[in-house]
């Protein structure tokens, strides 16, 4: 079964994986017989981390965050009393439980492997320009993002666009959704378009455009350009697949509502097809309705485009 398990994930990703552990553990030193040239492996210094978060620790909220066996644990935290770097008593609240804490020895141990830790980090980073710095930091969160499971509401942040974002907005709608939607090359052709009227003919007082980002590298983007006087569009919303369900998309309407409700429009109308769900839950969510439908063969397909609208 595992066998069979392993052939469909692919023995190329798998390799790849495994290379990509051997090759971090490496710079991380994580296999040194003394983390950060100290005598502690590194399951010592996460509990003495962890301890040093608290000013005291139930053992069993402690083995529950690390994951460690009870027994396991049991004798580390006895040669640690012994070492003088923490005291056990049991809980106020509750005899048949213990609580661990830091002595004022183990504080400084913990405290000095922070220091230590945080120093090996600042030296690798400081190897690489700021380019390469936050495209590492990018990647990082987006093996984080997609290995666990329980996605992280405002780890982001919106900012107006900047040089190269615009580039950005064209190439990433076109690329997620021609992997997503099969659409062909018109549709980054018609966000190319739209994207240079923006650049050519921006009204700054009643039009903007917003990036959202998380470490360091776009994950989303949202236009509101003026239809008439009285009237804002909202156009080329879009959520990178990396980033669902952190609120992006939430985020970057009620951004483009809050401009244009203060640039004085009296409505915002949008235009979208039908395939888009989680688009139209999010313009459900911010209270469009919907208005008109009108079938279409654009980018490829045979499609169902949606007018919707909203009064502000």
């Amino acid at each position: 079964m595992l066998t069979e398990t392993i052939t469909d994930t692919g023995t190329d990703d798998v390799a790849a994986v495994r290379a990509f552990n051997r090759f971090y553990t490496g710079v991380i030193g994580v296999l040194d017989e003394g983390l950060l040239e100290s005598p502690y492996s590194l399951t010592e210094a996460r509990v003495l981390f962890e301890l040093g978060q608290t000013e005291t620790t139930e053992v069993l909220d402690l083995r529950r965050v690390l994951d460690l066996d009870a027994g396991y644990l049991s004798r580390l935290l006895t040669r640690f009393e012994a070492d003088g770097l923490v005291s056990r008593e049991r809980s106020p609240g509750d005899a048949r439980r213990q609580v661990v804490r830091l002595t004022e020895r183990g504080r400084e141990i913990q405290v000095m492997l922070d220091r230590r830790a945080r120093d090996e980090i600042v030296a690798l980073l400081d190897r690489l320009p700021e380019s390469q710095r936050r495209r590492l930091v990018a990647a990082m969160e987006t093996i984080e993002t997609l290995l666990d499971p329980l996605p992280r509401p405002g780890a982001y942040t919106l900012r107006p666009l900047g040089p190269g974002d615009y580039g950005w907005v064209i190439g990433r709608n076109g690329s997620v959704y021609a992997q997503e939607f099969g659409w062909d090359s018109t549709y980054e052709a018609l966000v190319a378009r739209i994207v240079a009227d923006y650049i050519d003919k921006r009204d700054e007082k009643r039009e903007n455009a917003w990036i959202a980002e998380a470490g360091g590298v776009p994950v989303g983007c949202v236009f509101c350009v003026k239809e008439d006087e009285d009237t804002a569009r909202l156009r080329l919303l879009l959520v990178d697949p990396v980033a669902r369900g952190l609120g992006v998309g939430g985020a970057l309407v009620d951004e483009c509502l809050r401009f244009a409700r203060a640039a004085g429009y009296r409505d915002m109308v949008l235009w979208t097809n039908s395939v888009l769900a989680d688009a139209r839950r999010i313009y459900l969510r911010a209270g469009f309705e919907l208005v008109e439908e009108d079938r279409h063969h654009s980018f490829g397909h045979d499609l169902v485009g949606q007018t919707w609208r909203l009064s502000l």
